[in-house]
């Protein structure tokens, strides 16, 4: 777990250096074209267009991050929000709300993030939008049920039996017992957003040209695997890095936050 939170925190310094350092990342070098890594003094070597890898690769993990972070966000918050007011008040908004969800669950998720980004067209705002439509079905079913099991604890029945309002009883009765899944489910979700953003901007339906994102720089160093392999190694191994890093977060988390885990130790 130490070892994903030093790579997070790597892929945190590196959207931050992209940001804040003077770096040109679509700076075109036609004498440095496929330049190789430790050459033409370019750490990680350069693309077809000349233009460093390395710069590219920090202005792609600021994408990737900003969208990961607004994306899981949104969903999150808007999951649990609904999620919870689906648990709590039952009747026809429980079952209103979980045709809803089955009927988001009954498409794969990335087929429905690529036809939303489709719809709506290419952009980075367009694609937290798309991948926000697509994540909050996972946390409003998560809160439905931490909700179910929690609304018969004796402090929301005592809290019920006090005249306290429902939104009070969610936000402070339920909510805080709910965030240690919510928080594990939210990690899961960072890696399943930076592998869809790479995805649809892999598709030509996310970041367009010039602006750097990882899946763009995989799609056009394909086209170049057998000359400069590089430009397919480098930004796919920060992409697996990353999300595996983020799943192994997340399996760490459910462990430490599991109760009934850590009584069995």
């Amino acid at each position: 777990m130490r070892l994903s939170v030093l790579l997070l925190g790597a892929w945190v310094v590196m959207a931050l250096a992209g940001q804040l350092l003077p770096i040109a990342p679509d700076r075109i070098l036609l004498q440095d074209l496929f330049a190789p890594p430790l050459q033409g003094g370019h750490l990680l070597g350069t693309d077809e267009l000349g233009r460093s890898l390395g710069e590219r690769l920090l202005a792609g993990a600021g994408v990737s991050l900003l969208v990961a972070l607004v994306s899981v966000g949104l969903s999150s918050v808007i999951g649990t929000v609904i999620g919870t007011v689906a648990g709590y008040l039952g009747g026809w908004w429980d079952r209103v709300i979980s045709r809803l969800i089955d009927i988001f669950l009954a498409f794969p998720g990335l087929l429905l993030a690529i036809a939303l980004a489709a719809f709506l067209g290419p952009g980075i705002d367009n694609v937290v939008i798309a991948l926000s439509v697509m994540g909050w079905v996972g946390y409003a079913r998560l809160a439905r049920n931490q909700v179910l099991s929690l609304r018969q604890r004796e402090h929301v029945l005592a809290a019920v039996a006090l005249g306290r309002r429902t939104p009070d009883i969610m936000r402070l009765h339920l909510l805080p017992l709910m965030l240690a899944p919510l928080l594990v489910e939210a990690s899961y979700g960072v890696a399943s957003a930076v592998i869809a953003e790479a995805g649809l901007s892999f598709l030509g339906l996310g970041v367009q040209p010039p602006q750097a994102s990882w899946g763009a720089m995989i799609r056009e160093g394909v086209r170049y695997l057998l000359v400069a392999p590089h430009l397919v190694l480098v930004p796919g191994l920060m992409l697996s890095l990353v999300v595996l890093s983020a799943n192994r977060l997340g399996d760490g988390l459910r462990d430490r936050l599991d109760v009934t885990s850590r009584s069995r130790r």
